[in-house]
């Protein structure tokens, strides 16, 4: 009987060690000084950043979803990266966290380099965006678990915020001001039904045309992080909340202390094209409980420092609190 090897049981280790190689200037590229050390140790090392009071570690994890089925069939590798780190760093700030560093776990059936190092490149780019160093990863070729082209990622980001900061319901009061950011597209939730319609009911290709371009680019455009905005206006605002599956309707409530509802224009939120698009298919109440409708972030903020925010902002306001029971209710 012949001998077998890990190559032929599907795992190329050299083909794993010259991705490794690849992305060592890429990954390089997002280090700052308080980064230790280079790559290929068995853990990323980070010297926490001096002057805080009473620094508290803050940890967020999320993944790209299905959104990824569109980047694996159109063979557009360079955007998801982009979604996973903002997925992360968006949630951090809404803690009043700073992003500090950045880890992702990469998983396919079998490593194809030029596609896997432009991966890569976007998750640096979303570390560049969101002023964090991309300090470690894990990449697990698994045959038999991943079929095809077919591959997953997970991220992974740790923040700095001051303990007594972090718990924004004290400063969230009745008459304050909601103020949205508007998202990039459809970020990086509610793909499975975005798939379903184009698709399956629609029979649209990627290279449709939609609004002005192929409709693949619109569906991957990557989803906008809000942390060099938050850094920017964090003593002007009361709260955040990011908006991701669910909606408004879902996420904006996290955010609110008891007896406090925030009153939400639906006339005033500038929807973008993509959303008016489908509204035409799904129902109101199913569009605004599964996708952000064109706002990616709500900020909440007192009346003296609206104008402060929107001067230093593309945010517009689309509501406000007042007293009552604890909901997000959508208005016409």
């Amino acid at each position: 009987m012949s001998t077998v090897s890990y190559k032929d049981a599907g795992v190329d280790i050299d083909a794993g060690n010259q991705f490794v190689e690849n992305i060592k200037p890429i990954v390089k590229s997002t280090f700052d000084r308080n980064v230790i050390g280079g790559i290929g140790s068995f853990a990323g090392a980070y010297e926490l950043p001096s002057g805080y009071r009473q620094p508290v570690i803050l940890g967020a994890t999320d993944g790209v979803g299905t959104k990824l089925k569109l980047a694996i069939d159109s063979g557009i590798y360079d955007t998801v990266g982009i979604d996973l780190v903002a997925m992360c760093a968006n949630d951090l700030i809404c803690n009043f966290g700073t992003p500090l560093f950045f880890l992702d776990y990469y998983a396919m059936s079998k490593l194809e380099i030029d596609a896997s190092v432009s991966i890569v490149k976007g998750i640096a780019e979303g570390c560049l965006q969101a002023e964090c160093s991309l300090i470690g990863g894990e990449t697990a070729e698994m045959p038999g678990m991943y079929h095809g082209k077919d591959f997953d990622l997970a991220g992974f980001a740790v923040g700095i915020a001051e303990k007594d900061e972090m718990n924004r319901l004290p400063h969230v009061k009745a008459g304050d001001i909601l103020i949205a950011l508007p998202s990039s597209g459809v970020h990086s939730n509610g793909f499975s039904l975005v798939r379903k319609l184009f698709f399956d009911k629609l029979g649209y290709t990627f290279e449709t045309e939609f609004n002005g371009q192929a409709l693949i680019e619109t569906l991957l455009t990557p989803t906008r992080l809000y942390v060099k905005l938050f850094k920017a206006l964090k003593s002007h605002i009361n709260a955040l909340a990011h908006i991701t599956g669910g909606g408004i309707v879902e996420n904006l409530p996290r955010v609110l202390p008891e007896g406090l509802q925030a009153h939400v224009y639906m006339s005033k939120i500038k929807t973008l094209p993509i959303f008016d698009f489908m509204s035409r298919y799904v129902d109101e109440s199913e569009m605004h409980r599964t996708f952000n409708m064109g706002v990616g972030m709500i900020l909440v903020v007192s009346p003296e420092n609206v104008d402060t925010v929107l001067n230093n902002s593309d945010g517009y306001v689309i509501g406000e609190l007042k007293t009552g029971t604890r909901c997000a209710l959508m208005l016409p």
